[in-house]
């Protein structure tokens, strides 16, 4: 019979995070891991500032950038499933030797300026091949760690080093693209990647993974769990916020005459995010899980509108540092949430669909905020930013319900080791 996850607990301490960044197994697909994902949005952002760079077009940067964003949310399920089926080494290190090959080919397509068509294409197989070694990251933890605090601790963890790097990559790109020669970012970020997947991938925790005993054998994977397809649509509202607020941020501060702020303004919600991340993990709320996610993104959905309010750049960057403080905690509840919804066998894919809802979302919030953006502003932007927030947040309360325990907890196998 299904368990109740009514009354999970997921509160941690801050010894809880030392304790699982300590765990002698953890150390080196740890360290791997922050190689791996550190240029994980340096490598889009370095991309397209190089094939506008070689092409003289924004239109085609943005057509190279949308077909890695394709490949990324194909790549992140294909690959989870793979790594839940055969253990992660060989499709880690398989996927990073295709990511150089891809990457090498697009680099020379950019330079010899090759079809807007071949330039797309290669995008999206770059894209494709990204190791998702994050995927693997987190599900790693759950192997290594048992339910509880410290494990919740690794969740936070992992959130809020991604919101880190996300800080980082687009400054670093940014600076990169200025040297001699445009494509030394995109070079750079795939060599870090690469790096870090192998190293991963090496490491004697993760080469003791092996292949799941537990899966279904479903078509639907992972979302054959009603609580999964919950959760894909609380992480897709997620995305539908965020990506409408990418848009309308640099918008309103071209409109206030000082566009390269735009991306200073983004940086402050991430900002927050990593300080008020730690901080609700010490203490989440709601304590029931199955709230926990509409309640999150609801009032993400709120504290959005408010963006449209500020006359000036000095408010919007207020409202934007208050409305980031609820970001971690809700890549923190999805990571949470997995543990309990995904059926056995199926960590890796299962977030590996949160990743593509969240970028799928992503790319519906940004071409709808283009288009709210040019014919009525950046104000109303953010208002429909917050309207689909908080519907979306209404679908997952309606759908709360399935946010059920249908296994119990996993027994770590490497805690020791």
């Amino acid at each position: 019979m299904s368990q109740s996850v009514s009354n999970h607990e997921s509160r941690t301490s801050l010894a809880d995070y030392r304790t699982a960044l300590t765990t002698r197994a953890a150390r080196w697909p740890a360290v791997a891991a922050v190689l791996a994902r550190l240029p994980i949005a340096m490598i889009g952002i370095s991309a397209l500032l190089y094939v506008q760079r070689e092409t003289g077009s924004f239109a085609v940067a943005g057509l190279v950038s949308a077909g890695s964003l394709v490949g990324v949310s194909v790549g992140a399920v294909v690959q989870g499933r793979l790594i839940d089926r055969f253990g992660p080494t060989r499709p880690l290190l398989t996927v990073a030797l295709l990511l150089a090959l891809s990457m090498s080919a697009l680099v020379t397509a950019i330079e010899s300026h090759a079809a807007t068509a071949v330039l797309v294409a290669l995008g999206a197989l770059t894209g494709l091949t990204e190791p998702m070694v994050g995927s693997a990251s987190r599900a790693l933890w759950g192997r290594l760690l048992p339910p509880g605090g410290p494990r919740n601790a690794a969740f936070s963890y992992e959130a809020i080093s991604m919101e880190v790097f996300f800080i980082l990559g687009p400054g670093v790109a940014g600076l990169l693209v200025m040297a001699p020669w445009a494509g030394t970012g995109l070079v750079l970020g795939v060599a870090l990647q690469f790096t870090g997947a192998v190293l991963f991938a090496l490491s004697p925790a993760v080469r003791q993974w092996g292949p799941s005993t537990g899966s279904s054998g479903s078509l639907l994977g992972a979302l054959a769990s009603p609580g999964m397809r919950t959760l894909a649509v609380a992480a897709l509202g997620f995305g539908v916020v965020i990506g409408f607020v990418e848009v309308a941020v640099p918008a309103a501060a071209t409109d206030a005459g000082h566009a390269s702020v735009g991306g200073l303004l983004l940086s402050a919600w991430s900002l927050s995010s990593v300080a008020f991340g730690v901080a609700y993990s010490l203490r989440p709320w709601p304590r029931q899980l199955g709230l926990r996610l509409p309640v999150l993104l609801g009032g993400f959905g709120a504290l959005v509108a408010l963006l449209a309010w500020p006359s000036s750049l000095w408010g919007l960057a207020l409202m934007m540092l208050l409305a980031g403080a609820l970001i971690t905690p809700q890549s923190t509840a999805h990571s949470t949430t997995i543990e309990v919804v995904a059926p056995p066998g199926t960590a890796a894919e299962a977030f590996g669909w949160v990743l593509t809802a969240v970028t799928l979302g992503l790319a519906a919030g940004q071409s709808i905020s283009g288009y709210v953006v040019e014919h009525a502003g950046p104000g109303p932007a953010f208002l429909a930013a917050s309207v689909a927030g908080l519907v979306l947040a209404a679908v997952v309360w309606l759908l709360r319900g399935t946010v059920r325990a249908t296994r119990p907890a996993p027994v770590p196998e490497l805690v020791n080791a």
